[in-house]
């Protein structure tokens, strides 16, 4: 039976409200509650003070039926183009307004299904799940109806809508699932004014590769419909599997998987041993954030870690008005618990999707390109899942050097690629990478293909729980800053800093990288750059050991003879201006010097990439947003 239009309470706003100011928060600018017709043809059905929820209402004028079973129907929805649709390194993000503009994520949703080989997606199965962020209850419904529209036969969502990146990944890797959509912008803030985020995972549980993505975008410039199944908003509130003819709804825990999964790769016996003891202090900060939904049944209800240990552990739409991005200028509520002189052993944080971790010992900062290297040169020794050893190491091209002195010593295979964890995922399948890191705060392992913020922490814990494992109550704990400088004094300490300018004007920070990549072109081998002789200036190019496809353009780098780096990149992971990153990096062996911050150590360099880049001149910027 095609009805008028489908029996909704309340409905997402595909198309324009032709003149009306739209709030997702406010009632329908009408008084009456009847349904309004649309330019499109398509119904809108709202209710008095609700939340615009769910997808359009289709009237019979706004398309033909073109499936049906007795349960099931799916209609044509017209539609048109919409300029830039072209994901970044991380899926396509943009401010939530925009996502929630005239068709903008059902023409994406729909772009990625035309870009799909039919048996990637026909009667298949695909994983849902976000951060928790402001619009993905919405989003949820969307994308559940455009999938049942184009022929996927499950979808498998996280109650209410949550699964943290990690968690979709490992979902896809253990039900054997084509593919799976992750609803998050990451670190980025979230909330009616911040942003929004979408990206697809294929079958190993990585990030789509550029082939699809770049379809993806190719199809977002010729589409003309979107194929949508009318029926009823699923509950994501409770476990369970909703039928609709051949097509199906599981909601899931979005915890058990995942969980079970950190029960094979770690020793949980090891760490509840360190985190039960009354002499070690531990605390993670969840940020307001979907490990928020992770930490607890980890953490305290598994490990027996004190129940206060859990900082901003409930999942909120806008993270409690913070920004979601585990580092010392946004992570400040830990920063000050660490710091302080009793403050705990251990200390961590993770994102806004969970990927992502900072990793502190009292009045200590890990830098993520160190955390990466420790966590390698322990793994054999302290985590099940390594007993073999690692099959081989990899690190982002901005990342620091340390990771290669561990694959050096260690004698494995060593990969540096571009920025963006799809580039690890074709050499963990190809059986040549085990562990490997970003400076950005990324680190993980072959055990799913997404970085991994929590598994971070539960390797560290791992070590220190291995250090500790013999010392008795009243005895000096091995700590955080013992196992790093144990580490600096065998492999020597690559000073690292990156400095970020966030929300630059794209034309200024545009014209700045490409006078450097002038520069890098006419510059030759001997040069000096003050007390630096340079060894060479490229503009990073990766060719993929696996596939042989080629990334360029990945950062502009100028190393000098005795191995420090300038390196220079546009971030793509913003979803408005440019955000510029300089990267700064020198190796010292001499252990005497180990000890000197960072910032004074970098400082001569520093202030030759201020002077080389013309930062200033370009980007009008005084100071950067963030220090890291």
């Amino acid at each position: 039976m095609t009805s008028t239009y489908a029996r909704f309470d309340t409905v997402f706003l595909f198309s324009r409200f032709a003149g009306a100011k739209y709030s997702p928060f406010s009632p329908s600018p009408s008084p009456s509650p009847s349904p309004t017709l649309l330019s499109s043809g398509i119904q809108l059905r709202t209710k008095p003070a609700s939340r615009l929820q769910s997808i359009v209402a289709l009237s019979s004028s706004s398309g033909a039926v073109v499936a049906g079973t007795d349960s099931i129907e799916i209609k044509s929805l017209p539609t048109k183009p919409i300029e830039g649709q072209k994901t970044g390194t991380s899926g396509l993000r943009k401010k939530v307004k925009v996502f929630m503009g005239e068709n903008y994520l059902p023409n994406w949703i729909q772009a990625l299904f035309n870009s799909l080989p039919l048996e990637d997606y026909k009667n298949a199965t695909l994983v849902l799940g976000g951060d928790g962020r402001y619009f993905n209850k919405e989003a949820s419904q969307i994308i559940i109806k455009i999938a049942a529209g184009n022929g996927v036969g499950k979808i498998l969502v996280g109650k209410e809508g949550i699964l943290s990146t990690p968690a979709v990944s490992a979902v896809i890797r253990k039900r054997k699932a084509n593919g799976g959509f992750i609803m998050s912008a990451s670190h980025n803030p979230g909330g009616p004014e911040y942003d929004w985020g979408i990206k697809f995972n294929y079958s190993s549980g990585q990030p789509a590769p550029e082939s699809i993505t770049d379809k993806i975008y190719g199809n977002t410039l010729s589409i003309s419909e979107i194929k949508v199944a009318e029926i009823p908003d699923i509950d994501l509130s409770q476990v369970g599997i909703t039928k609709y003819g051949n097509f199906s709804v599981e909601v899931i825990d979005p915890v058990s998987d995942y969980l079970e999964l950190m029960e094979d790769v770690f020793d949980f016996d090891l760490i509840r041993g360190l985190l039960s003891r009354s002499d070690f202090g531990f605390m993670f900060d969840a940020m307001h954030a979907v490990t928020g939904a992770y930490a607890k049944p980890i953490f305290v209800d598994n490990l027996g870690a004190k129940p206060d240990s859990i900082s901003n552990g409930v999942p909120l739409e806008d993270f409690g008005h913070g920004h979601p991005d585990p580092n010392l200028t946004y992570a400040k509520d830990l920063v000050d618990v660490m710091y302080r002189d009793d403050g705990p052993n251990f200390g961590a944080a993770s994102d806004g999707d969970g990927d992502r971790n900072m990793v502190l010992g009292n009045k200590f900062f890990v830098t993520p390109s160190d955390s990466v290297a420790i966590i390698a040169a322990n793994a054999q020794e302290t985590i099940p899942y390594f007993r073999d050893g690692p099959k081989g190491l990899a690190r982002s091209m901005p990342t620091s050097g340390a990771l290669d002195r561990v694959a050096e010593k260690l004698k494995l295979p060593f990969f540096e690629v571009p920025t963006g964890w799809k580039f690890f995922g074709n050499l963990m399948d190809a059986g040549k990478l085990s562990i490997c890191g970003e400076e950005s705060f990324g680190t993980g392992s072959d055990h799913i293909r997404e970085k991994d913020g929590i598994w971070a922490v539960l390797a560290w814990l791992s070590i220190l729980a291995h250090r500790n494992k013999d010392t008795k109550p009243g005895e000096k704990l091995v700590s955080v800053a013992d196992v790093v400088k144990e580490y600096w004094a065998t492999y020597g300490r690559n000073f690292f800093s990156r400095y970020d300018y966030e929300e630059c004007e794209s034309e200024g920070a545009n014209k700045m990288i490409e006078y450097l990549r002038e520069i890098v072109s006419k510059s030759k081998a001997g040069e000096s750059y003050g007390s630096y002789v340079l060894q060479f200036a490229d503009d990073f190019s990766y060719t993929d050991p696996v596939d042989g496809s080629v990334a360029s353009k990945q950062g502009v780098r100028f190393v000098f003879t005795d191995g420090s780096r300038i390196i220079f990149r546009l971030s793509g992971t913003g979803s408005a201006g440019a955000t510029v990153r300089i990267y700064i990096e020198q190796f010292e062996p001499d252990v005497s010097k180990h000890d000197v911050d960072a910032q004074i150590a970098l400082k001569p360099l520093i202030d030759l990439a201020l002077y080389v880049s013309k930062l200033k001149d370009f980007t009008g910027r005084e100071k950067p947003t963030v220090i890291t």
